[in-house]
């Protein structure tokens, strides 16, 4: 079962213990929370073995969206891999900013900026990359913790991008000692891109706050696509 799904069931675990204690002081039948926990529980399974997780991923990111600071850190964090991409020459192909979005596209997961990465996928074919291409991918993976950090201290979002970063590195043979180094120091190059174009960088925000395309959100940055 996904991790959705299992957030799901810890939900619906969660409201019947709560109807349970409390049901007897809101005259609620004990019939109403059991309904709706197997609703719930139902909804979980057909999600895990139907949907592959997808239903649980936007249902979550939905409740997650009645936040105003979730959704300005999602904007921001993606914000920050659009431009970090397009500052080392990597070109975006499209963005989503959740995941009913990213499930209407097609896209997996989350959503987020997608990159026409099709030079880096047959260089990791073969297991070989060069230097340059690695940094560049891996400091454009970092920039989302990067634009958190940089505009609210800290970073909820990433694990993902994390998981990208690691993954590459795997396959290409590094040792695990090296993973951390390179998530600090990539994280650190794309916080100091992101300060050194701050103004470009509240641009696209701006923009993609607003659902712009991509091909406007680089003429904001003064390019065309």
């Amino acid at each position: 079962m996904s991790q959705t799904s299992l957030n799901l069931v810890a939900i619906s675990i969660f409201l019947m213990t709560v109807s349970v204690l409390l049901g007897p002081f809101l005259n609620l039948s004990p019939a109403v929370p059991a309904i709706a926990t197997f609703a719930i529980l139902g909804i979980a399974t057909f999600d895990s073995f139907s949907l592959q997780g997808k239903g649980g991923t936007i249902f979550l990111d939905w409740i997650a969206g009645f936040s105003s600071e979730h959704r300005d850190r999602i904007v921001h964090h993606e914000a920050g891999h659009f431009l970090v991409a397009y500052l080392l020459g990597i070109p975006v192909s499209g963005y989503t900013l959740s995941a009913w979005e990213a499930w209407k596209q097609g896209q997996p997961g989350q959503g987020g900026v997608s990159f026409d990465d099709g030079e880096l996928a047959s260089q990791l074919e073969v297991g070989k990359i060069s230097a340059q291409m690695l940094d560049r991918y891996c400091t454009v993976w970092m920039a989302g913790i990067a634009a958190e950090t940089l505009v609210f201290n800290n970073a909820e979002g990433g694990s993902d991008d994390k998981n990208k970063l690691i993954g590459v590195l795997t396959i290409l043979g590094f040792s695990e000692s090296v993973y951390q180094q390179k998530l600090r120091f990539h994280t650190l190059q794309a916080k100091t891109l992101l300060e050194e174009n701050r103004s470009s960088y509240e641009a696209l925000v701006n923009a993609m706050r607003q659902r712009t395309s991509v091909e406007d959100c680089h003429a904001k940055l003064g390019v065309r696509s």
